[in-house]
């Protein structure tokens, strides 16, 4: 019904690149309190159970709209209900699957109303927004998906010269709904390459095109490949699992979050000579490492690191533990734009690849 359980990850070195998001933003309702917190206040209400995947995809995303609505609570509330351990809620309520969202007017002496919209953070900010007459603390988010429709499909993924992956969607589908922040997310993380695009067609409207491509289900993924082949999007719908589908397509070395892996920048005939630092002849390694990153500079840009790091390294007492925690925590602070984070991610990958020792460890 839904996808697969966002599996988040990050750099060993650097923190995830989302905020944390405090919880008890979110009010948990129980049989003893629901009436009293429902009946004097309007409320979005989520019913969901803890084992249900969807409703963890679901979490962070209702947490972060808690927090989009914190310090207004006399005037809406932002709401859940475990209606697994608390089952008389959820039958009272008709609650047939997980999540479910309903939205309570002031008072609970009407029905509630269904919420069909869609599950990410602008959708559900703007319904309980225009419900409640109460305005969010969030600023409107920028897509980074490309809307494809027939008119322009050809020219955006055909005739681009790019890596194109296509979701085509209904508006109805509940598993688009919940795809939707997921295939954000992908989206930004690779928003950089500018070889990529994460792209989305509304195939009940844009006929022409979900016709030529016979699309029966939804979502329905496809990847197109600038070499001009086109395959289908058989893996799983987590951000980690789009993330090394693309980075295996395209060569790219991104991570969840839209940082650089680890493997980023890393030339393996330099790391052999960089391995060596710890117990050989610095002088003479710089020497033939120098030699060697030049030599490769044409073809690898991130030689020019090397070469550099292997004249300090040879003159500089603790140069790559000291030059490594600096940028570990310029990676930390995300205090440079992003063309200049992804500059340091690969900084920071080629000094791991010096194997260090004494006071010289990363």
């Amino acid at each position: 019904m839904f996808g697969n359980k966002i599996i988040v990850g990050a750099i060993a070195t650097v923190l995830s690149l989302a905020a944390l998001v405090a919880a008890d933003n979110v009010i948990a309702l129980t049989p003893k309190t629901f009436d009293k917190e429902i009946g004097s206040t309007p409320a979005l209400v989520e019913f969901y159970a803890p084992w249900c995947g969807h409703c963890k995809n679901l979490a962070p995303v209702y947490e972060e709209l808690g927090s989009a609505f914190a310090g207004k609570n006399d005037k809406v509330l932002i709401a859940k209900v475990d209606a697994d351990a608390h089952r008389e809620l959820g039958s009272r309520f008709g609650i047939k699957g997980f999540p479910t969202l309903k939205w309570f007017p002031k008072g609970i002496d009407g029905a509630p109303e269904d919420y069909s919209g869609g599950r990410d953070l602008e959708a559900l900010s703007a319904f309980v927004s225009q419900k409640s007459g109460v305005k969010s603390s969030i600023a409107k988010v920028i897509s980074a998906v490309s809307v494809l429709t027939d008119a322009n499909f050809d020219a955006e993924v055909l005739h681009s010269g790019k890596n194109v992956l296509v979701e085509f969607y209904a508006p109805w589908c509940g598993h688009c709904k919940s795809l939707a922040p997921i295939y954000e997310t992908v989206a930004q993380d690779f928003a950089s390459e500018k070889n990529i695009v994460i792209a989305k067609v509304d195939a009940t409207e844009e006929k022409e095109v979900a016709d030529r491509y016979d699309i029966k289900g939804f979502p329905t993924l496809k990847f197109f490949a600038a070499d001009g082949s086109v395959s289908d999007y058989e893996g799983g719908r987590s951000e980690q699992d789009f993330v090394e589908f693309i980075n295996k397509k395209t060569g790219t070395s991104r991570a969840v979050g839209g940082l650089l892996n680890a493997e980023a920048g890393r030339i393996a005939e330099l790391d052999i000579i960089a391995a060596k630092f710890a117990t050989g002849d610095k002088k003479a390694l710089s020497e033939e490492g120098v030699k060697l990153a030049e030599s490769l500079s044409k073809t690898h840009e991130s030689a020019k690191y090397y070469s550099r790091f292997f004249q300090k390294a040879a003159t500089v007492p603790d140069y790559v533990a000291n030059e490594s925690a600096r940028i570990a925590k310029i990676i930390k602070s995300r205090s440079v734009n992003k063309a200049r984070l992804d500059e340091f991610s690969i900084r920071h990958n080629i000094l791991a690849a010096f194997a260090v020792s004494g006071h010289d460890e990363l």
